[in-house]
């Protein structure tokens, strides 16, 4: 076995007498001294409150103490491990960053080297010094090791987090707990929320997540991603225009369609916007031409078919209603029009009407429901519309018998 680099150390008298065993004794008058010596170098430790200074005067006393211990103990090859950090408690990593760690570390060792004379005699003072670089190193590593792993533990538990966030939005639960969640993700103040609903990618769900969630993220969106199932759902926020958005991240979403929910002031009332998606995940197979994206409120004849209750009377009261209770008799015209085939001139003879004024009525209706009855799809919309409108106009009566 090879001997150790450094020899036992020849060690000064000091004021703690002679030998190896007094070096450790120094480590709390010199902490004090690191402790000074950071509140006069490091404006963020002045900010600190009264009990994490104390903390970090704590840990840098042990890191200086366990130094002391190593070197007497002939500064043997083990690696310096994170014990030194373990005194701390696990909320100090979140209030010191890592490179404040690294400046305790620096002072703590830089106030070591000022204090060699005093601990050692000359002839002992380089092999110190040579230690204490190797020791500052070591320490260094330890310290990274330590976030990491923290940072490991709270992208796990955030995860975890943001899971249950999306889950209690899709089952409509605007409760405290959601609230307390919320607040941990650091979402409580988010607006302009919509969600967006597609097909998983194949592969492992994690790195489709992160790739969704970094997409939202350089686009200057916030975003809680889960999967649910074969699905992946994207809660959006700071979204001016949602469809635009989902626009821009279809790529991240597996074959299939992309549904996106209405927009929504905030997550809180993000259920809506979560039933609606899901409602037209599944309700878009009826729409062979469906954009990709396409907003869950294009898809409410095909949710209606679906029995969805919020878009039947979506229909009615967008759709059948403003035509109904229009002057112009849009209602008439354009039940007439749809049922000649979408014929002018048969529409006109059904109506004894000009066909020009057909025309102005069907121009008409398009500015009163954005509905243009001349396209097949608009005109689908419209016939379910009138459908559903009409059923709701004069419920069916039970049969008697």
């Amino acid at each position: 076995m090879p001997p150790p680099p450094f020899e036992t150390a020849s060690v000064g008298p000091g004021p703690d007498g002679p030998g190896p065993e007094a070096l450790p004794r120094r480590a709390g008058g010199l902490a004090t001294r690191a402790a000074q010596r950071m509140s006069v170098e490091h404006a963020w430790f002045r900010t600190l409150s009264p009990d994490d200074r104390s903390w970090v005067g704590l840990v840098a006393q042990a890191g200086i103490s366990a130094l002391l211990r190593w070197y007497a103990a002939g500064a043997p090859e083990d690696d310096v491990s994170g014990e030194l950090f373990a005194s701390a408690p696990r909320s100090l990593a979140q209030t010191i960053t890592l490179r404040q760690a690294l400046d305790l570390t620096r002072t703590a060792i830089a106030t070591v080297e000022d204090a060699v004379p005093e601990l050692v005699d000359d002839d002992e003072q380089a092999r110190l010094r040579e230690a204490v670089l190797r020791y500052s190193r070591d320490v260094a590593f330890a310290a990274a090791a330590v976030y990491a792993r923290a940072a490991e533990q709270r992208g796990g538990w955030d995860a975890r987090l943001e899971s249950l966030v999306v889950h209690a939005v899709v089952r409509g639960e605007a409760d405290d707990t959601l609230a307390s969640r919320a607040a941990e993700l650091g979402w409580e103040e988010v607006t302009g929320v919509c969600v967006v609903v597609g097909a998983l990618p194949r592969g492992e769900s994690g790195p489709a997540l992160t790739a969704l969630r970094d997409g939202a993220r350089r686009l200057g969106r916030e975003a809680l991603i889960a999967a649910l199932g074969s699905r992946l759902v994207c809660v959006l926020g700071g979204a001016e225009d949602g469809l635009e958005d989902a626009g821009r991240l279809t790529a991240y979403f597996g074959p299939g369609p992309v549904v996106v929910g209405p927009r929504v002031p905030h997550l809180f009332a993000a259920g809506r916007s979560a039933r609606a998606a899901l409602s037209g995940s599944d309700a878009c197979r009826a729409w062979v031409r469906a954009p990709r994206p396409v907003a869950a409120d294009e898809l409410l004849p095909e949710r209606a078919l679906l029995g969805e209750v919020p878009a039947r009377r979506m229909l009615v009261d967008r759709v059948y209603r403003p035509l109904r209770d229009h002057p112009s008799s849009l209602l008439e015209t354009v039940q007439a029009y749809l049922d000649q085939g979408t014929t002018l001139e048969a529409t006109a003879r059904e109506l004894f009407l000009h066909a020009n004024t057909v025309r102005y009525r069907l121009r008409k209706v398009a500015d009163v429901v954005g509905l243009d009855a001349h396209t097949p799809r608009d005109a689908w919309v419209l016939q379910v519309a009138l459908a559903l409108g009409r059923m709701t106009d004069q419920p069916l009566r039970r049969r008697s018998g």
